[in-house]
């Protein structure tokens, strides 16, 4: 852990998660808990909840739960030691640095330090006497060297070890390399550059360190775009393309590109507020993280089919942030690059301020599917718009494009009217029946809604989930438990893993909370920890219920045995192969 348990309880108790979370939400007390509408993804019925007696919060819609440095973390995009400064700040805490993991600060430290020598390394070879034709390439595509000073450009040599070698001259090794995702290793443990002829792109944070690269070929050879791993100091969908230099622009909107070219291209010609997302399509967190710096995007996505995909993909995303979302049409070219080099800066210019709000986007869209002089095509594109204008929550906003889409459809206002009346009473009808299916549904469902927390035995897990609950209630009943129940007992791993850290932290003097387990657990297994003490625990023999609890789960185990002698195979490790199983097929039975 990279703090100090006793500095992170004391964090964790200065601030307090609903003081925090009202910040970002607003919320109504029902009950002894407070509930909101969900800041991380899209809903019209409050189902996020707050509980400040466990000083938790988790939403019943998308599944998201944690103490107050996970909400934190989720909330403004930040990694767990930044969540932590961040709260620590508003507290007025100093953050004590000196009992942090030394190990993991190190670590850290060093792959830092080995990407900015890897960016500075590519850097040196691009502008080598020996690779004029890498250069040669830049300036076919339009770039000045300040430009491409400034985006740090490089080129990976078209060698298996040049990286490899000059960075184990500096005194990184292999496993450093590795862990930067710098190097790979083959099926015979041979270790080579990951990057190999190709110019290259560093991926540069906030705070202007370098954290991953992207590498594209020259030439028509596969994959065209090659990007750095997940690694500890990059995560793809925590980071945009150029957003360390986009967050200084003076203008009042942030263009969303599809590409590193386009991004560059944009900057060059003054277009300073460029981003993109990075090898992925966009992400609820990248979306807000651009909202962290304006109100306003601009979708401006390569021409084709694919672009325009990926531009209906990401206004749901964007929209969900509160952002005013425009789509900028490039007429004649492929991409902003293409437009740009071929028209300037101005004509791109005018593009921005003729940029279609996305309703009339998506309008226009649907439109281009049908040929509306004839009858039949005219009412199934009408039943697509009344589909999509019942989705919009202004009254005003959806009669304004009510009339556009009668208009382009050349009938009667009142005819599409009457559609989109029918559509919003089906939208309507399906969100109260998935809100009463999430909210009302009992908290211990038959499986974990994340599958990678599937149980394999669901009676015992259900007994391992009771023991969960009450001792997070009770931290006193790990003293009962002592010599009754171990770790190892616990079928479903989630549940044994918290049971064992539960354990840890009484042992060692410190609060049994969900916030305690906040730096341990992944955030997955953390929501599903919040989802389950969000359940009232009504056991008034505790010690009673733990022993039953204890009774189904050794009685679950002997049943385990007994069917491991008659087959041959223990039922938890046939349970662990057909989980892997179901990876190697893609999830699909056959």
């Amino acid at each position: 852990m990279a703090f100090d348990r006793g500095f992170l309880d004391e964090l964790s108790a200065r601030n307090d998660i609903l003081d925090v979370v009202s910040r970002y939400v607003q919320l109504k007390k029902s009950g002894s808990n407070y509930f909101g509408l969900c800041p991380f993804h899209n809903e019209k019925s409050a189902s996020f909840s707050v509980s400040p007696d466990k000083q938790i919060y988790h939403c019943f819609g998308c599944g998201a739960g944690g103490g107050v440095i996970n909400f934190i973390m989720r909330a403004e995009g930040l990694e767990f030691p930044d969540a932590v400064r961040f709260l620590a700040d508003q507290v007025g805490m100093q953050v004590p640095e000196d009992h942090a993991d030394p190990r993991a600060a190190r670590r850290r430290e060093r792959l830092l330090a080995l990407s900015r020598d890897a960016g500075r390394f590519f850097y040196d070879q691009l502008w080598a006497p020996e690779h004029r034709a890498e250069q040669e390439y830049f300036a076919r595509r339009g770039l000045v060297r300040p430009v491409m000073n400034r985006f740090g450009l490089g080129y990976a040599p078209d060698s298996f070890s040049a990286l490899l070698d000059a960075m184990t001259a500096k005194g990184y090794t292999k496993e450093e390399l590795l862990d930067a995702g710098l190097v790979s290793k083959s099926e015979k443990g041979h270790i080579y550059d990951r990057f190999r002829n190709r110019v290259m792109f560093p991926i540069i944070d906030l705070r202007g360190q370098v954290i991953a690269f992207g590498g594209r070929v020259m030439d028509d050879s596969k994959p065209k775009y090659l990007n750095s791993p997940e690694t500890t100091i990059f995560h793809k969908s925590r980071n945009l393309f150029a957003l360390n230099l986009a967050k200084k622009t003076k203008a009042d909107y942030f263009i969303l590109a599809e590409g590193y070219m386009d991004v560059i291209a944009l900057h060059q010609a003054g277009f300073d507020s460029a981003v993109a997302s990075l090898g992925t399509s966009l992400t609820e967190e990248q979306a807000r993280l651009i909202a962290r710096y304006t109100k306003n995007i601009v979708i401006s996505y390569d021409a084709d089919g694919a672009g325009q995909a990926a531009a209906q993909r990401a206004i749901d995303i964007l929209k969900r942030t509160d952002l005013s979302v425009k789509v900028l049409r490039i007429p004649g070219a492929k991409d902003p690059d293409e437009f740009i080099k071929e028209k300037g800066a101005d004509a791109y210019r005018r593009l921005i301020e003729a940029s279609e709000n996305h309703i009339a986007y998506r309008l226009d869209a649907i439109a281009a599917k049908y040929d509306l002089d004839e009858d039949e095509a005219r009412v199934a594109f009408l039943q697509d718009a009344a589909r999509e204008l019942a989705r919009i929550d202004g009254a005003i906003e959806r009669e304004v494009y009510i009339g556009r889409a009668a208009n382009m459809a050349r009938v009667s206002v009142d005819a599409v009217q009457v559609e989109v009346k029918r559509q919003l009473a089906i939208r309507l009808k399906k969100q109260k029946t998935a809100e009463r299916r999430e909210i009302r549904a009992p908290i211990s469902a038959a499986q974990p809604r994340d599958r990678t927390l599937q149980y394999p035995d669901v009676r015992s897990a259900r007994a391992e989930e009771g023991i969960i609950q009450l001792v997070f209630t009770d931290e006193t009943l790990l003293d009962y438990l002592e010599g009754k129940l171990s770790p190892a007992e616990f079928t479903a791993p989630v549940l044994r893993k918290i049971y064992e850290y539960a354990r840890t932290l009484h042992r060692e003097g410190h609060l049994v909370t969900a916030a305690a387990c906040e730096g341990y657990l992944e955030d997955n297994e953390l929501s599903h920890l919040a989802l389950l003490l969000g359940e009232p625990v009504t056991a008034m023999r505790r010690e009673q219920a733990l022993d039953d609890y204890i009774n189904t789960i050794k009685t679950q185990r002997a049943r385990s045995a007994a069917a491991s002698d008659s087959t041959g195979e223990d039922p938890l490790e046939a349970f662990a192969r057909r989980q892997r199983e179901k990876k190697s097929y893609g999830g699909n039975r056959v």
